[in-house]
């Protein structure tokens, strides 16, 4: 990514259970013992930390954030491309496992252009940008992942195999894509994901990438008859990748990371608005990244009615994609957070959740685990929803 705003995030996991020192006059084997059980009990719960990711590049302010494991590393951020007005700012990020290689990715969107008017095709040809889009006939979602996802971010790797393809139209209902209408306009949604596989730094690997294809089409009267334009999208693109034969066990960790992920709304609202000012400017190409902040020195922030309800209806897509996720994901439990009053996921499998007054969460299996122990911060008990 070119003049991305590149930001890694190493939050080691310390974290002490207090064990209480064993007297020098016990046996060896009960020393044995007594560290071997603070090892199980040490391995026996999961540490998720706050993430809140900053518009360091246009707004200055939280953009979103999320639950991830605490010795987890994040890269990536916000990213204003201002050259599209319809969509100036795009984000791009991991999430990672440093001990391992359990990693989730999000992509940027992908937006396109296609039309039927041959005199237009004839200044603005496929492989051009027509105002910030890239000139290029639509496809399906599985022949998009194939054809444009993989060849743009999973070019650096080797013996790429495709394992499987498929469809998820029920995915694409429920996030609402392709639910733009009006006079003049319809437009159409798809979803699909593929497995595959690949070598990368010696070690294969395996990877579900998701996403979806929407169309919107738009007929307008010509000299030369009525013409159709086409502005099509491949978003809501991420993936989950491990090693080979370990993606599956990571399931219940992406899931959660995944079902956590909160807009900021101050941040959408100021978003929408340069959004709406861009596209009243009809601004094919800005050059200096200056004028971002000019844009955005003339927003406000008293959010609108139809702001937050294009909030809540975003919101709500993102807990949906969590949501059909599930099948994949082998399952979380719900919680219910004391301190932020609303309820939680985390993964499940585990007998006890604790949250702390900075937003992070510690599960585990041990009906004996007490994270209250050895720590300078308080740990309420949550309750199963």
């Amino acid at each position: 990514m070119t003049r991305s705003a590149l930001r890694n995030i190493a939050l080691m996991f310390v974290f002490t259970l207090g064990v209480t020192s064993l007297c020098c006059a016990r046996p060896p084997e009960r020393q044995q013992s007594k560290g071997a059980q603070q090892a199980s009990q040490k391995a026996s719960f999961v540490k998720f930390k706050r993430l809140s990711i900053v518009d360091k590049q246009g707004t200055g302010t939280e953009a979103f954030s999320c639950l991830m494991p605490a010795d987890w590393q994040f890269a990536g951020g916000i990213r204003w491309v201002m050259d599209n007005p319809g969509m100036p700012a795009v984000a791009a990020f991991t999430l990672r496992n440093p001990r391992g290689r359990e990693e989730l990715e999000a992509f940027p969107n992908l937006s396109f252009f296609w039309t039927n008017n041959r005199m237009l095709l004839g200044t603005f040809p496929a492989g051009s940008r027509y105002f910030g889009s890239e000139v290029r006939p639509p496809v399906g979602p599985v022949e998009a992942l194939k054809g444009i996802v993989l060849p743009r971010f999973r070019k650096d790797v080797t013996g790429l195999k495709i394992i499987s393809g498929q469809r998820l139209p029920d995915l694409a209902k429920a996030l609402g894509a392709g639910m733009q209408s009006g006079p003049g306009v319809t437009s159409t949604a798809d979803a699909a994901k593929l497995r595959i596989e690949y070598q990368k730094a010696g070690v294969w690997m395996e990877e579900e990438i998701y996403g979806v294809v929407e169309l919107v089409h738009f007929s307008m009267p010509s000299v030369y008859g009525t013409v159709t334009n086409t502005n099509w999208m491949v978003e809501h693109l991420f993936s989950f990748k491990a090693e080979k034969g370990k993606l599956d066990n990571s399931a219940k960790v992406f899931q959660t990371i995944a079902y956590s992920f909160r807009l900021n709304p101050k941040w959408f609202n100021t978003y929408t608005q340069v959004v709406e000012n861009l596209i009243q400017m009809q601004i094919k190409q800005i050059r200096n990244i200056g004028e971002i902040s000019r844009i955005i020195s003339r927003t406000h922030n008293e959010i609108s009615d139809k702001i937050m309800q294009a909030y809540n209806y975003r919101q709500a897509v993102n807990d949906r994609i969590a949501e059909n996720f599930s099948q994949y994901a082998r399952g979380v439990d719900g919680y219910y957070n004391p301190i932020e009053q609303r309820p939680v996921e985390l993964p499940s499998g585990y007998t006890n959740a604790w949250t702390n007054s900075l937003g992070e969460y510690v599960v585990s299996e041990s009906p004996a685990f007490n994270p209250n122990i050895g720590s300078n911060l308080t740990w309420h008990k949550m309750e199963r929803k």
